[in-house]
């Protein structure tokens, strides 16, 4: 029978290599970047955390506590290109509707995450949905965290928390015609002079720039509905990977494929 400790010490060298082979790659990704082609606002639906907790044998907690930490990463990862902003699909309305334990799993994964980066300044924060939805508790402290980083001079990131794209263009439909009811205006009047940038005004987003780059991760080729107006003229990536095993690499490859994109905006 072969000798176990030897066998251990072949694994861990074999891993050691595969390690550096996996650097090294990473490596000449990054440089073969151009940086005048690389995103400066990447959205990413953050998908596939109930799967991998599932295929680990493990609780669907562990799933979002792994989700979040990749968050850290994937924050990071951009922060290192340059990105000026990330926004990240991590509640959706279609998701309140699960078991109430799951929803506060989600959302104490979320706040500690914000605890995390706020504690440590790190980037300034947004919550983006309509957290009225949220339980208050949760909604305070989400705002209050925001809060806690608007001085600081980084790379933004937003969350998206109780989001759902026609949610968000029902809210700037009902904000928009509250406020032109209040300036004494009729329903045709409205309509009449109605154009594009009035309901941008009234979106989550309003004043943020439309996202470059969309990712999804966990093999779904679909949207969603995140970012549904926003997202018009963005590019998209999906991955295979499920969130909690999305790798440097990958990210590297998404950032790759963007950069030798020719973007039209619809011409």
């Amino acid at each position: 029978m072969a000798d176990r400790g030897a066998w251990g010490q072949g694994y861990s060298s074999l891993m050691g290599v595969s390690d550096l082979a996996y650097s090294a790659y990473a490596r000449r990704l990054a440089r073969r970047l151009d940086p005048d082609r690389l995103p400066h606002h990447v959205g990413a639906i953050v998908d596939g955390n109930r799967r991998w907790a599932k295929r680990g044998g493990t609780r669907f907690e562990d799933g979002y506590k792994a989700g979040g930490d990749k968050i850290i990463e994937f924050a990071q990862w951009c922060d290192d290109l340059g990105v000026e902003i990330v926004t990240l699909w991590l509640l959706s309305t279609d998701n309140l509707q699960r078991p109430a334990e799951e929803v506060a799993s989600i959302l104490a994964a979320v706040e500690t995450l914000m605890e995390q980066i706020a504690e440590e300044r790190r980037w300034p924060l947004s919550v983006i949905g309509n957290l009225d939805m949220l339980p208050a508790d949760s909604a305070t402290r989400m705002k209050q965290l925001a809060e806690s980083t608007s001085d600081v001079q980084q790379m933004r990131v937003c969350f998206c928390v109780g989001y759902g794209g026609r949610q968000e263009l029902t809210d700037a439909m009902r904000s928009l015609l509250v406020e032109q009811a209040a300036k004494g205006r009729s329903l045709e009047e409205v309509a009449e002079t109605l154009e594009v940038d009035h309901i941008a005004e009234h979106l989550y987003t309003r004043g943020q720039p439309d996202p470059d780059l969309v990712i999804r991760t966990s093999g779904e080729q679909r949207l969603s509905g995140f970012l549904l107006w926003q997202s018009v003229h963005s590019e998209f990536y999906f991955s295979d990977a499920l969130w909690p095993s999305f790798r440097h690499v990958d990210f590297l490859r998404a950032m790759r494929s963007y950069a030798a994109r020719e973007r039209r905006f619809g011409a």
